[in-house]
Formats: structure tokens, sequence, C-alpha cells
């Protein structure tokens, strides 16, 4: 069993790591209610409500109705007609995460952001000597919650994999702890498509290929998986045992912010490839504003209905440093290639070449869109 109820204690055995992850409940959406409160209560979306807009973030009354990021705003506007959509206010939020980081800072310095509402902290030597990640935990949640009036999870465990996985279990404002020796039970009862890295395109494929658990993937052996799944089995091997290895590390090195969208079928006509850049020029110009990033090279990337790889890319010799800019790049790259030979099934827009870095997302293998 799982223990999902704190305790005051040290939970974690001798010479394991002591990880939380910490998880911000519907960031931008909750900011935006905490600010305005004829919005509490209500489905919000943050986000550009035009046609051509793109849901940034939803509040759990939205994702209610199943709106959620990433979505067309039109469609999200179908699934619940009275959803309020409000617009990005990005200095606000990064001045929250920064509310946030300094909370996390006075318990460890080894705090590993992966974007600019969730972090990883090792807590093995916790600053205040409290002993105990759990009781920690408790802590920076209390705190949040004074400081910033809004709420996080959190999920307590000895490695990344688990403690990420624990953090959505009791969301919103929830905590769970995964102890020592309980991380392989906790996983086998699990769902493939929450193991972190594991798409609706690659749940499909386990599930023809009788995966449906993660029980059902630890009776695999590594052979089979690599047969299967490539470079990713040596992953899923290690997470259907509840292993992850991986240090916190207080500094990553990011060389790309992009996003990809695979269409539900494929698309020719130059209407529909100009309407689709448009939506991905709004969520990946969302992505490089949470990342805080500044690139100079632009790089368009399409995949033909026969499976076959294109890109093509411009780069400036100074930062792309608005959303405009980035915008006539991409339109720019997309026009050169017009009329293309054949459909294609997948368009893809990534600023690389960056200039600094700052709040560093998750990079998911699958990190793909499905169009609706």
């Amino acid at each position: 069993m799982v223990d999902e109820t704190p305790d005051s204690g040290d939970s974690e055995a001798d010479g394991l790591r002591k990880i939380i992850h910490v998880d911000m409940d519907a960031f931008f959406a909750s900011v935006e209610q905490r600010d305005n409160p004829g919005l509490r209560g209500k489905p919000v979306a943050v986000g550009g409500s035009s046609g051509r807009g793109v849901v940034a973030a939803a509040s759990y009354e939205a994702r209610k109705f199943g709106v959620k990021s990433a979505m067309p705003s039109v469609t999200a506007k179908r699934l619940c007609p009275d959803l309020i959509f409000c617009k990005s206010r990005f200095d606000v939020y990064r001045e929250v995460s920064q509310q946030v980081r300094a909370i996390f800072q006075r318990h460890t310095d080894l705090v590993e952001p992966l974007s600019i509402d969730e972090a990883f902290l090792d807590v093995t030597e916790d600053q205040l000597g409290l002993g105990s990640a759990t009781r920690v935990a408790e802590l920076i949640r209390q705190d949040i919650r004074d400081q910033t009036k809004l709420t996080a999870s959190a999920g307590v465990s000895y490695n990344k994999f688990l403690a990420k996985l624990a953090s959505d279990q009791n969301k919103p404002d929830g905590l769970c702890v995964i102890r020592p020796g309980q991380g392989a039970a906790f996983v086998a009862g699990l769902p493939i498509r929450r193991f972190h890295g594991v798409g609706p395109k690659g749940a499909e494929k386990m599930a023809r290929l009788g995966i449906e658990t993660g029980a059902d993937l630890a009776a695999r052996d590594i052979e089979w998986l690599r047969g299967n799944f490539g470079s990713f089995a040596d992953y899923l091997y290690r997470a259907a045992r509840g292993i992850d290895l991986r240090p916190v590390r207080t500094s990553r090195t990011r060389k790309s912010v992009g996003g990809e969208r695979t269409f539900s079928r494929d698309l020719s006509s130059g209407t529909e490839l100009r309407d689709t850049m448009e939506t991905i020029i709004d969520i990946v110009w969302e992505r490089i504003e949470r990342a805080q990033a500044s690139g100079r090279t632009v790089t368009l990337k399409l995949k033909y209905t026969d499976f076959q790889i294109f890109s093509r890319a411009t780069t400036m010799d100074h930062p792309v440093s608005t959303k405009e800019a980035f915008a006539v790049i991409g339109r720019s790259l997309l026009e050169e290639v017009l009329p293309l030979p054949m459909p294609i099934r997948l368009m893809g827009l990534t600023l690389s070449k960056l200039e600094s870095d700052g709040e560093p997302e998750a990079k998911r293998p699958d990190a793909q869109l499905s169009l609706l």
C-alpha cells in the first residue's frame, strides 16, 4: 500500500535519497482566479480566445469539461460554453514562481526546476535539519499557501520518477508519500498512460502488445522491450520496477524550445497549413516565454505522409526576442516550401541556438500535440 498520509518522522531508509516533487495546481489559471475574485469557482482558461488561439492553462473547473492546455480555443469553448478566457500575464507568473523558488531554497540548495510551476528538490540533508522529507513537503506547501494564496501538490519518495508520479496522485492540493519498498507495487497498479514519456500513440502500441498496466510492463524482459521499443526500452524496464538513479540537477543545459502537432488526417492545402502554423506559433511562443528563452535559429519540421522528415531553418544574427519576429520567420519558412510535394502528417517549429536558459520544461520523449 502507498502511504498517502503524512507523518512527522523520518520515513526514508539510510542511504536512499529523499526527493520531493512540487507542482503548483493549475498555476496560470489559479493566479488569475486569485487576482480576480469574480473568477473563483468558474471555468477559466489562460490564452487566446480568438479562432486561432490556444489554451495555455485551464482551471480545474474547466478541466471537468475536458478543457486542457495546448487545446485550440474554439474546441475548448465548444466543450465548455461558459469558459472564461484570460490573457497571459507572464510577468506575474514569473514573480510568483520566484516567490515559490525562494521557499524551496530555505530547505535545500538542490532544486531542479522543470518549468515555471514545478521542481524537484533533494532534501536528503535539508537545511533546517528536520530529517523528514514528508515534513519538509508539508512546510513548503503551507508556506506557498500563506505567501502566495495558491495551492501546490507534492510527491515524496526516494527517486525522481516516483516523486513525480506521487505529486499527481492526490491533485489538487494534495500530498502523497511513496516509501522505500513500496515503489514497485505502486507502479504495478498504474495504467501505462501514467508513465512519463508514454504518450497516446505509445499507449496504443502497448495496448496492442498486451500492456495496460505497470505490472504488465514489469512482466516483459529487457530483450523483448528492446525488440519492440528500441532505446526507450531501458527506461521502461527501470520505470516498471520503480527504479530511477538520476540525481537532482541544479542546472540543466537547454538546447531548444519547440513543439509539433500530429494531425488526425493528412494536410496539404495552403490554407490549412497556414492556419496550423498560426496555432503552432502560439503554442511554441507560450513555451518560449515560460522558459524565458532567447535564440537565433528557427526551424520548421514537416513529416510527410510517407514518414519522410523534412526540415528548413533560418539563423538570425540577433536573438528572436518577440512573438511577432518569431511568427514572421515561421510563416516565411512555410511559404518557402509551398506548395508541398505531398501531404504532411506532422508540423513542428523550434527555436534553438539559445542565448540563455530560464525555467526549463520537462522534455518528454513523445512531446507531440494531437490535433483535435
